[in-house]
């Protein structure tokens, strides 16, 4: 068990775990708004392009 492990209290793990969460939420956001504006687009074209 290295040094630095005791160091890591429960308040500490929980705010790095929260961080790390945040950041996945973040990442996740961006590819479902990424995600919907392909969507829109794609209905855009189809909407002008038809017959």
């Amino acid at each position: 068990m290295s040094p630095e492990d005791g160091d890591l209290t429960p308040e500490k793990r929980r705010l790095a775990e929260e961080k790390k969460n945040e950041r996945y939420m973040w990442w996740y956001l961006g590819y479902f708004l990424f995600g919907i504006h392909i969507v829109a687009f794609v209905m855009i074209y189809a909407v002008t392009h038809a017959k």
